[in-house]
């Protein structure tokens, strides 16, 4: 219920939102500006403050004082109404009081749409809708992050999901505030609120005149910071009075004897109600009005991004409509809560139709094995929402499976998104493979987990259904062919031939960017090292993907590669000569760079895992704490980086190198060095270091296996630390 309101209300109003908070964001600069150009006024009491302005003005009416200090004189003379400026300091007048059309405008912009009463009703609609989103918004990122306690813990995943709820983090509180302020203030105006006090009625005057106001007691006993604003009576006529209003009261002095005719004092709802005015308006809180219009400016870029989230999701109908359940060859049911995973989803149906396996994208909530006809396969596509929990359209999916007598004739495969940094990682992913295997489906493949939207890991996992499936699948085949530039190779060093394991550190240049591909993103951007390259092999249109030895501004592209029995890209990567060139592409890899904060690393690799690690290593000029565990085969013969090693460590951008030989007289695996140093790893994870692991996915298991004996008088797991963030892989 949450998750359709937030979502509907913030779309269907977003516009008429970005109006109010943008107009009042510069509205509030009015007040700021007012309150820091206008002078503090000296030690002078109102008396005497009054008479220097009654002297100045001719046909002075009144005195007033907004609450940014500014002092303004209505006059009426020789039938002419005037206004002036006065300089609270002096009691001079300082020019001609204009009020400014544009403030005037933007005012009834800000509180009625410019329409009169139907428009302040519509922007006290609007000051609730805001109010709905604020709590709404902070109630589903405590449910993502998994607990209020979570609130503001670091957020990955999607630019658009990620900065839309950044944004409301920060400037989610203000927005409420100012979306309850501002209904308070629709409900006074309205006349909702009961009025506690005013001005009380107008008992017997003297019916005499003559005193300056600089000879009236009252007013020595106030201060001009006290007004707010002062009526003088009106010539010639003796019933009329002094009409005072300030921060303590209001009431009427008698213009003969100076006397306090009657006095009444704000209520405590008026109080509170001018208080919020303040708050709201800015108005006597310049400091306050330029947070809430800082908070103001953030909305338009929650609408946007809200509307980024939202649109793969909205456009999905059309996109199912082209293919039919009961025609698909393939069912593509899809669990998701923000709609992210419908994109994995849609690039999966694109590629298995361009293969010839035209795919059906649906909903899991809508399971209905009756309909999958002509299915040769069905895939599951389960992320998992909040605390371990099922996302919206995946709602009834295991009690409709649960329910059937048999299961659906086509085989299943199960793959699962979520965030490794949160304790239940893919929960509701393995809870559908375990109702598949309850339900005695036959599985297609194993279950398989996404981690943090992982394009690597997803494209691993299509060329293996690719495999069992037959089918020449190319993920993105078009979109691909319009990224796609081309490299020149610069210089190559070869390693491994001796032990049969030819490996080659390839070092290519970058090609030039023009203005037009800068300003569209285009061509081959900024990247650092951890990102991956695709590489597209002569003969084919799968791209192959390696991690990245070096960022943009070393001014090369660096990647390791191996020979792969077989292996097309590889083959032509390893017989790659300086001068030619190859078909690529970068994809960004966010769960593999280095994080931020400054704490140690521990650097975990095997082979061409050592790529980004080196990387790190490379661009370490700050000289954090980096500690390097690498295993090969032979120092003679496979030690890559070798020189760059020697020289980072004692540059300090290493702060220790431990290699492993695995062909050596004392044959070693990195599992081996980090068990010998399992007390100073310890140590090190105890003050807070960090853990990247890149290799081969048994190297990775046989390190987590090492680092959990390690990490037990801790009372940790490499699971605990992965689920805090501080323990990542990027395995092959």
């Amino acid at each position: 219920m949450i998750r359709p309101l937030h979502r509907w209300v913030g779309l269907v109003l977003a516009l008429l939102v970005c109006v109010t908070a943008l107009s009042g964001a510069v509205l509030a600069l009015y007040p700021a500006a007012e309150t820091y150009t206008t002078s503090s006024p000296f030690d002078m009491d109102l008396g005497s403050f009054a008479a220097r302005v009654q002297a100045a003005v001719p046909g002075l009416e009144q005195i007033r004082r907004s609450p940014t200090g500014k002092i303004t004189a209505f006059a009426f003379d020789q039938g002419q109404a005037s206004q002036w400026t006065i300089d609270p300091a002096s009691a001079e007048v300082v020019a001609p009081s204009q009020k400014s059309a544009t403030r005037g405008w933007l005012v009834d912009l800000h509180r009625a749409f410019l329409v009169g009463d139907a428009g302040r009703y519509l922007v006290g609609f609007l000051s609730l809708a805001m109010a709905l989103l604020s709590l709404s918004g902070f109630v589903m990122s405590a449910r993502r992050l998994g607990g209020w306690r979570k609130l503001f813990a670091p957020i990955k995943g999607p630019f658009a999901s990620r900065w839309h709820m950044e944004l409301g983090r920060v400037a989610g509180g203000a927005l409420l505030f100012s979306a309850l302020s501002g209904m308070w203030l629709f409900a006074n105006s309205i006349g909702v609120l009961p009025k506690t006090s005013g001005l009380p009625p107008l008992p017997a005057v003297s019916g005499t005149s003559g005193l300056s106001p600089a000879d009236i007691a009252a007013f020595k006993d106030l201060t001009v910071e006290n007004l707010k604003s002062l009526t003088f009576p009106r010539a010639g006529n003796l019933r009329d009075v002094f009409t005072l209003a300030g921060d303590t009261g209001s009431g009427y002095v008698d213009q003969g004897t100076g006397q306090v005719l009657a006095w009444a004092e704000p209520g405590s709802l008026d109080r509170f109600t001018g208080l919020l005015h303040a708050l709201h308006t800015g108005e006597g809180a310049a400091i306050v009005g330029l947070i809430l219009a800082l908070a103001a400016l953030c909305v338009p870029l929650m609408s946007l991004t809200g509307v980024m989230l939202q649109a793969g999701r909205l456009v999905l109908p059309s996109k199912r409509k082209k293919i039919a359940a009961r025609s698909a060859q393939t069912v593509i049911l899809v669990g998701s809560e923000g709609g992210t995973t419908y994109a994995f989803a849609n690039r999966l149906a694109k590629a298995l139709s361009a293969a010839g396996s035209p795919a059906h994208v649906g909903d899991m909530k809508d399971f209905e094995p009756a309909r999958y006809q002509k299915a040769e396969r069905i895939l599951l596509l389960a992320a998992t929402s909040g605390d371990g929990d099922c996302p919206a359209s995946a709602h009834g999916f295991l009690t409709r499976l649960s329910a059937l007598a048999t299961p659906p004739a086509a085989p299943v495969a199960v793959l699962g998104f979520g965030d490794s940094s949160f304790a239940h990682y893919c929960a509701y992913g393995h809870a559908v493979a375990d109702g598949v295997c309850q339900a005695n489906w036959v599985e297609l493949m194993p279950l398989q987990l996404i981690d943090n939207q992982s394009q690597a890991t997803f494209t691993d996992w299509v060329e293996r259904l690719g495999e069992v499936t037959g089918l020449a699948l190319s993920l993105d085949a078009n979109d691909i062919a319009q990224e796609l530039g081309e490299l020149k190779l610069v210089s190559r060093r070869d390693y491994g031939s001796c032990v049969q394991a030819p490996t080659a550190i390839l070092r290519f240049d970058l090609p030039h960017r023009s203005l037009w591909q800068k300003l569209t993103g285009k061509g081959f951007g900024a990247f650092q090292a951890g990102d991956l390259i695709g590489v597209v092999p002569q003969g084919d249109t799968r791209a192959r993907y390696y991690s990245l030895a070096s960022a943009s501004q070393d001014g090369f592209l660096e990647i390791c590669v191996r020979k792969q029995p077989g292996g097309l890209c590889s083959g032509q990567l390893s017989e790659l000569e300086p001068g030619q060139t190859i078909r690529a592409f970068l994809r960004p890899n966010p769960a593999f760079h280095m994080a931020s904060d400054g704490a140690p690393v521990i650097l975990i690799g095997a082979g061409t895992g050592i790529a980004p690690l080196a990387g790190f290593a490379r661009a370490n000029t700050a000289r954090r704490p980096l500690h390097l565990y690498f295993g090969v085969r032979s120092e003679q013969s496979e030690l890559l980086y070798g020189p760059e090693l020697a020289r980072w460590q004692k540059e300090g951008r290493l702060a220790a190198t431990s290699l492993a030989y695995s062909r050596s007289a004392r044959p070693a695996y990195v599992q081996d060095v980090l068990r010998r140093d399992g007390e100073a790893v310890r140590k090190l994870i105890a003050d807070g270091a960090r853990i990247m692991v890149c290799g081969g996915r048994g190297m990775a298991a046989g390190v987590r296996e090492v680092l959990s004996d390690i990490l037990s008088p801790l009372n940790l797991e490499p699971a605990t630390l992965k689920a805090e963030g501080r323990y990542v892989e990027d395995v092959y």
